[in-house]
């Protein structure tokens, strides 16, 4: 029943934010669409330092009332041109991204490589991997709305080591 009920909360604080910074709540959320890794990915790899990095801001942060030990989280991440994310955990949180801007490239360890545009999203299930992100432009920026349900006290993000 918890379960359901922060399903219920994310389902509906997604959909509302969504629409809200969509700027059009008519859109219907599209599938995403598998995209093979890059050709050059040991190129791109290589070249990864010199890539700008994602930017992760918090926007609001509330202990869930009737789930103790439980926190909502939502955050915004700003992909600028060319940006990459580091390879990151989020420990025990459940994660949904949904695409607010531009196009984003992610994949979940042992999960196909997926492109994501503007009005799609994810969820990625407590102990996932995120080995990859990138936004797919080099010229414009891509942004990404995330909320999380997550134990109280946990970070939003750890990154890999390096």
């Amino acid at each position: 029943m918890k379960h359901a009920k922060i399903a219920g909360v994310v389902l509906a604080v997604v959909t509302l934010a969504g629409a809200t910074a969509c700027g059009n709540s008519d859109r219907p959320a599209a599938g995403a669409t598998s995209t093979p890794p890059p050709a050059s990915s040991a190129a791109a790899d290589s070249g990864a330092a010199q890539r700008p990095t994602d930017k992760l801001t918090p926007l609001i942060e509330q202990a869930l009332p009737d789930v103790p030990g439980k926190t909502f989280t939502s955050a915004v991440v700003d992909f600028p041109p060319n940006g990459k994310g580091v390879p990151h955990r989020h420990g025990a949180a459940f994660i949904y991204a949904y695409v607010l801007e531009g196009a984003i490239r992610s994949q979940l360890e042992g999960q196909p490589m997926q492109t994501y545009q503007q009005g799609q999203g994810w969820v990625e299930p407590p102990g996932s991997h995120h080995v990859f992100a990138e936004n797919t432009s080099a010229t414009s920026p891509a942004k990404l709305l995330t909320v999380s349900v997550s134990n109280t006290g946990d970070p939003l993000k750890t990154d890999d080591p390096h």
